[in-house]
């Protein structure tokens, strides 16, 4: 348990910032299986949605921008790959 004030507080914002963060990687995972779930005329919108929301989890640092680099990679080869079948 903590004892001192500084650790206390530090404790509080801890839980604040976990449940910020944990609210942007759901927004983000969300975006992602909506844009694979997508009709073929909303792709691009759906796309571009999975894109922002990756990015910003990003520059929040809640993702490493490498991670980020990956999953767009990988929901861009996984999108071509329903469109040719």
């Amino acid at each position: 348990m903590a004892h001192t004030p500084s650790t206390r507080k530090r404790i509080r914002q801890d839980k604040v910032k976990k449940s910020r963060n944990i609210g942007y990687k759901r927004r983000m995972k969300t975006k992602i299986v909506t844009a694979i779930a997508a009709t073929p005329k909303k792709k691009k919108i759906t796309l571009s949605e999975a894109y922002s929301a990756i990015d910003k989890a990003a520059k929040k640092k809640i993702i490493h921008k490498n991670t980020a680099a990956r999953k767009k990679s990988r929901l861009t080869k996984k999108l071509s790959q329903l469109k040719a079948a």
